[in-house]
């Protein structure tokens, strides 16, 4: 049996901004799918996982469209030259722990030769799926190797529409946030846009930031919650991913992933030199065929940077949310390096009762 969910950042009634969508939820963009695969037995030290996103449905290959973004590049994501270089990029998006990027990687690839079938038998192809990682080395032995290709097939394999669970999920499962228990967390926001509503949704690894810095809507939460510290200097990264359907090149899409510096700027980070705080943007707009099998000629829809401005609100404001759904979603959890110390949950009751003061 599992615990239900605990409730998320805007059930708790903190006042965020916005309009979100249906699930609040990076599976709020219509053919997005997640997945976990979530990995935790104390005996072998093991708190870890995988997250598996999936831009686009089906079996048959197609770009999407996308830019890239490092605030601070101490950490890693697989494939980010080729988005940089031709904003597009193929198949699956893995996040996963610093020392799984490499078995995630080999187990995304072997998931796409397979799921593609088609396309990699017929087409001279070859696959670059985009892997992440943060470092969940206080919570989990990351010397132990303990994600493997199999975990990354089973993390795509249980990819779903719908609500997203956050907190210790996947890849989120060994993160820290702010002294607090991090991980994964989800938000999404609806826009219009010359009279057409589109979505802009962040799914986030929160694993970034030390108590002094938290700062939510405004208010000096690290301050006021001081209790349960566990270091005097920054140890994570964060990784953020936005998914829109809004038709974006991979110019704006670039422009789109650079707001999430300002989206985690407003939880109090200032980017921390050992923190890795690495983006990516997204659209599942302007479906076609992959670029070596299409027409010399392509035809594609795009918005006018001019009439961005809502897009990039929405994506400060789903990020915002996303890390503070990622740290409600909490439990304490004992350390494995220094062994015996307590990573603790946020006091939810505290953090109601500073909003409501």
């Amino acid at each position: 049996m599992t615990a239900a969910p605990k409730p998320r950042a805007r059930d708790l009634g903190l006042p965020f901004p916005g309009t979100p969508g249906r699930f609040n939820a990076i599976t709020d963009v219509p053919g997005v799918e997640v997945g976990f695969c979530t990995l935790t037995d104390p005996a072998r030290k093991m708190r870890t996982g995988v997250t598996a996103i999936l831009p686009r449905p089906g079996t048959t290959p197609q770009p999407v469209w996308a830019g890239q973004y490092a605030l601070n590049g101490n950490g890693e994501m697989t494939g980010s030259h080729w988005i940089n270089d031709a904003g597009y990029f193929m198949g699956p998006i893995l996040i996963t722990n610093t020392h799984g990027v490499g078995a995630a990687h080999h187990g995304a690839t072997r998931w796409m030769i397979d799921h593609y079938a088609d396309y990699f038998r017929k087409e001279h192809a070859w696959a670059m799926p985009v892997v992440a990682e943060t470092y969940d080395g206080v919570l989990n032995d990351i010397n132990a190797l303990h994600v493997t290709p199999d975990h990354a097939i089973a993390a795509l394999s249980a990819r779903t529409s719908g609500p997203v669970a956050e907190g210790s999920t996947g890849g989120g499962n060994g993160m820290i946030a702010y002294e607090f228990k991090g991980g994964t967390g989800t938000s999404s926001r609806r826009v219009p846009i010359s009279g057409q509503a589109y979505t802009v949704a962040a799914l986030v690894q929160a694993n970034h930031g030390i108590r002094p810095w938290l700062t939510i809507l405004g208010r000096p939460i690290g301050h006021l919650m001081p209790d349960g510290a566990l270091q005097s200097a920054e140890m994570g990264s964060i990784i953020v991913i936005l998914a829109t359907d809004a038709p974006l090149s991979g110019l704006s899409l670039r422009q789109l992933a650079k707001r999430a510096a300002i989206g985690i700027g407003r939880g109090g980070t200032p980017g921390g030199n050992n923190s890795g705080d690495i983006f990516l943007a997204f659209s599942t707009a302007n479906q076609g065929p992959m670029p070596q099998c299409a027409p010399a000629m392509l035809t594609k829809q795009e918005l006018n940077i001019e009439r961005l401005d809502p897009l990039y609100l929405a994506a400060v404001e789903a990020i915002e949310e996303a890390v503070i759904n990622a740290l409600v979603a909490g439990e304490d959890v004992e350390t494995v390096k220094p062994a015996g110390r307590i990573c603790p949950a946020m006091d939810t009751k505290r953090l109601c009762e500073i909003f409501s003061g």
